[in-house]
């Protein structure tokens, strides 16, 4: 028969007190102050800032006018002919037009195209130019006329006159190569006729003013438009200086 050993006592210190295991460590929570949480902190804002400066410095952008269409050499400008536009320029914004001025009432010195910005350098005053109103029939008006552009105007012989050395013959230039600066009484549609007039308006230098209504002698007028508003500096108003036929 196996006999039972009985339990061995608990251990007990040199003192005779029992024996207990390492005190638990108390958590402490965090502070708001924790070095480490500021310094964080300090991170991502510096990073916020840093981002909305490069995004700001990408963005600067000033607000210049641009061309709303093709205009030539000559035209002068309206309201409607210009586009605020915001782009960046960096240094070179001074050379273009801010939208803070007015240019309004003056006159290209050379042609723009539709969308580019206009330089300041290209504005002139209207010295020396006149505007002369052209009456032409409607049927003698291209579809392409508008304000802006180019254009050539010839007079025609009169049927019922017929062409005379006094009339100047068959086909007479009037104007050569001159900005269109307004249209006026063009209707579209079913209401439109040939025999409508259209008022086209040019500008001429004044000391040819004379000579461009002499060369039209009451006869019919047509328009010849031009692909391009680019134009010779010195053909702006050119009337004829020959009245004979063309051949």
């Amino acid at each position: 028969m196996t006999a039972v050993r009985p339990a061995p006592p608990p251990s007990t210190s040199s003192a005779g007190a029992p024996a207990t295991g390492p005190a638990p460590r108390r958590v402490r929570p965090p502070r708001w102050l924790d070095l480490r949480l500021l310094l964080g902190v300090l991170l991502v804002l510096g990073s916020v800032l840093l981002g909305a400066r490069v995004v700001g410095a990408a963005d600067a952008t000033v607000p210049v006018w641009a061309a709303a269409a093709d205009l030539a050499a000559g035209t002068e400008l309206d309201a409607d002919d210009l586009i605020a536009v915001d782009v960046r320029l960096d240094g070179a914004a001074d050379a273009y037009l801010s939208t803070s001025t007015r240019p309004a009432g003056r006159t290209l010195a050379r042609a723009v195209r539709a969308g580019e910005l206009v330089p300041g350098s290209v504005l002139e005053e209207a010295a020396g130019l006149v505007q002369v109103a052209l009456p032409v029939q409607a049927g003698y008006v291209p579809p392409g006329l508008r304000r802006g552009g180019l254009v050539d105007v010839y007079a025609v012989a009169d049927p019922a006159v017929g062409a005379t050395a006094a009339t100047g013959g068959t086909v007479t230039p009037v104007v050569l190569r001159a900005p269109v600066q307004a249209l006026s009484g063009r209707t579209d549609g079913v209401l439109s006729t040939p025999t409508t007039t259209v008022q086209v308006v040019v500008a001429v230098a004044e000391d040819e003013a004379a000579a461009v209504l002499a060369a039209i002698g009451g006869r019919p007028l047509v328009v010849v438009v031009h692909d391009s508003v680019e134009r010779d500096a010195d053909a702006l108003g050119r009337a004829p200086a020959a009245t004979g036929p063309t051949g």
